[in-house]
């Protein structure tokens, strides 16, 4: 949603880099490049306004810094300046006395709102480790009660359902269920309106008046831009809206309603949807998320990421055998897993600093790790726990089992082999040639322009490798772009 957002500010930050201390006249000129990246997002104008006279307040009231690159200052202005516009701190959800949480879910017609209900019963189960209700209210549009019961089935989360009985029947009675049976979050699915339906407005408010909600939270489709400003403002004037919902950003919204919804509303952006899968909901942290829009990536969320996909136990086993020497395809074909087990490759590595820019009209495809997959799946066991043992005669057997050629084969052998050598030298402790080892590993074409030639196992993650180990900046360049990512996963095509 903030890639188009992302590239322009980087603009800006390029029109100071190189200056020796920040004057007024080379802050206009960055200034001017992010008036421009507002205004071509969709932000509010008058948003765009207030912002752009407060980052050059900030940028103009900053102490120089000798030792800190005025562009990096600039950026730590834009930074702290788009926190604040974002809402600085998220609210986070509203605090039950006692009893359960009860959530009522409102929005207009065809923004994702009861997928999203479940979306969140599952954040809350698998984050929070809460046991939600979710209340199966949407009597308008047909086969919502359906949909809302196969979701909850397949998530393992209860759904109350009252066929015949009115909306604020089924939400109280379903509040009623959810004390008997110690749920600690009720989720209340009421049906989709338009804001000008007074009646269904009218339903909302009985439903609001006979519940009493802890909180009401508004879901809202981004790729409608400054309608969700306007929808807020028109649903918080029947009822007091706690936080919204932002659904479809990984669509290509730009961005404007997000960074205008706060600032003109003065309701908080609690949660933002990012694909149609259950655990694409995120929470939306405005010091975390300025810092994706200015392209610093986001560790903390991959850490979190990763925490919740990957068993720790068993990664540590791994880890030990690794560092014994004892990798072998088996173990590569689980790390596999591991990674994309993480979400799209694309997505993964946009959260890591420095990486959004570079990966912007990059091509990477998923579908490259199933071709590996394919041929390691069709060694046998043996050859898999004792790669020495795969001459030519079964590299040709492994080729022909996967649907590949030849040379992937001996490409996908050879960097193994490579990757070996590395985890040998984690185990003796030879930790000071990682960055060189992993730059080795991307250099030239390891898999023989075989399915992932160049890719996260060859040119592309060496470089990043490289990179890393060389404390990142590559020569020639200024920010440490990983030149291998043009090849990245030979999929990579410059669009």
């Amino acid at each position: 949603m903030f890639d188009s957002l992302t590239g322009a500010l980087s603009n800006a930050y390029r029109s100071i880099v190189g200056k020796k201390v920040l004057t007024e006249a080379n802050i206009e000129e960055g200034i001017r490049a992010v008036r421009q990246a507002l205004l071509e997002a969709d932000v509010n104008f008058k948003v765009a306004k207030e912002f752009v006279k407060d980052v050059e307040r900030r940028a103009l009231g900053a102490e120089v810094i000798k030792s800190v690159d005025p562009g990096d200052q600039f950026i730590k202005c834009v930074h702290d300046a788009l926190t604040e516009l974002l809402g600085g701190e998220s609210p986070g959800l509203p605090v039950a006395d006692r009893g359960p949480l009860i959530l009522m879910m409102a929005g207009l017609q065809g923004t994702g709102k009861t997928t999203t209900c479940a979306k969140l019963a599952h954040f809350l189960h698998k984050r929070k480790k809460k046991k939600p209700l979710l209340v199966a209210a949407d009597l308008q549009r047909p086969a919502a009660v359906q949909q809302l019961q196969t979701l909850g089935a397949q998530l393992g989360i209860d759904v109350y359902a009252e066929p015949g009985a009115s909306p604020p029947d089924v939400c109280a009675h379903g509040i009623e269920h959810a004390k008997k049976h110690m749920h600690d979050v009720v989720i209340l699915d009421t049906a989709g309106r338009l804001h000008i339906d007074d009646e269904l407005m009218q339903e909302l408010e009985t439903v609001h008046a006979r519940c009493a909600p802890h909180g009401v939270l508004l879901v809202c489709d981004a790729m409608t831009g400054q309608d969700v400003v306007r929808s807020t403002e028109e649903f918080h004037k029947r009822l007091p809206i706690w936080g919204v919902i932002l659904t479809k950003t990984d669509g290509d919204a730009r961005g404007g309603a997000a960074l205008s919804v706060r600032h003109l509303t003065g309701r908080s952006i609690l949660y933002v949807g990012t694909g149609e899968k259950p655990d694409e909901l995120e929470e939306f942290d405005p010091p975390r998320m300025a810092g994706r829009i200015l392209g610093m990536g986001d560790v903390v969320g991959l850490v979190e990421r990763a925490e919740e996909v990957i068993d720790k136990k068993q990664a540590e086993k791994d880890a030990k055998r690794m560092l014994k020497g004892q990798f072998d395809f088996d173990m590569f074909l689980k790390q596999m897993g591991m990674l994309r087990k993480l979400g799209p490759l694309k997505k993964v590595l946009g959260m890591m600093p420095g990486m959004g820019a570079a990966l912007k009209n990059i091509d990477l495809d998923d579908r490259r790790f199933k071709r590996v997959e394919a041929m390691i799946q069709s060694m046998t066991p043996q050859e898999r726990r004792s790669p020495a043992l795969i001459d030519v005669q079964r590299r040709r057997r492994i080729a022909n089992g996967s649907g590949n050629q030849l040379d992937e084969v001996h490409g996908l052998i050879k960097q193994f082999k490579q990757m070996q050598k590395l985890m040998s030298k984690f185990g003796k402790g030879g930790l000071g040639d990682l960055g060189d080892m992993m730059g080795g590993m991307g250099g030239g074409d390891p898999l023989g322009g075989g399915p992932m030639g160049g890719g996260p196992f060859g040119g592309g993650i060496g470089d990043l490798g490289g990179l890393l180990g060389g404390g990142g900046k590559k020569k020639g360049g200024r920010a440490g772009r990983p030149s291998g990512l043009d090849d990245f996963l030979r999929g990579g095509r410059r669009r």
